[in-house]
């Protein structure tokens, strides 16, 4: 029990400015080195970086694996992928990565001509399936009653390391 959870829904992580001031923030009240980022899952604290793939990844996979029109659709129209909010924002850009690594699994490429926005940015998309594909719109797969979104988003925490001998 080395990760002990100090504050929950933390909300987003913002552009790159005010990500980089928090975390100098937690470095200096908890150390570095000695706070993370992450998620309860099954009674378990797992770190931001595992989530991505057992949360966030899974999430899309599942999405494709249960609409798999969304999956021939986008071959077939895309050459390339965005996330038009974290370009506009500086913000974390989750689910492009989680989609070409999917399609990378999967042992398939983009075969489009056109440029497609994974998501939107006031209200703006490239194509329908922009906002079919928006992690706003994905199911989470350990709560489908949550947008993967809402779940990311509502789910994390803070957590700090806490060495055995200090426990006691």
């Amino acid at each position: 029990m080395p990760w002990t959870i100090i504050k929950r829904r933390l909300g987003i992580a913002g552009g790159r400015k005010q990500r980089h001031a928090r975390q100098k923030q937690w470095d200096t009240r908890y150390g570095e080195s000695q706070w993370a980022i992450g998620y309860l899952i099954d009674g378990d604290f797992m770190l931001q970086e595992d989530a991505i793939q057992h949360v966030y990844n899974a999430s899309y996979a599942a999405h494709f694996e249960n609409h798999p029109s969304d999956l021939d659709e986008l071959i077939k129209l895309a050459r390339m992928l965005r996330n038009p909010h974290a370009r506009a924002t500086t913000g974390v850009d989750l689910q492009v990565p989680a989609i070409m690594d999917y399609l990378k699994k999967q042992g398939l490429i983009l075969r489009g001509r056109e440029v497609v926005d994974i998501g939107s940015w006031k209200g703006q998309a490239s194509h329908p399936i922009s906002t079919r594909l928006n992690p706003n719109q994905i199911k989470c797969v350990l709560n489908p009653s949550l947008t993967l979104e809402a779940f990311w988003q509502k789910k994390k925490c803070l957590a700090i390391w806490k060495d055995e001998e200090e426990s006691i």
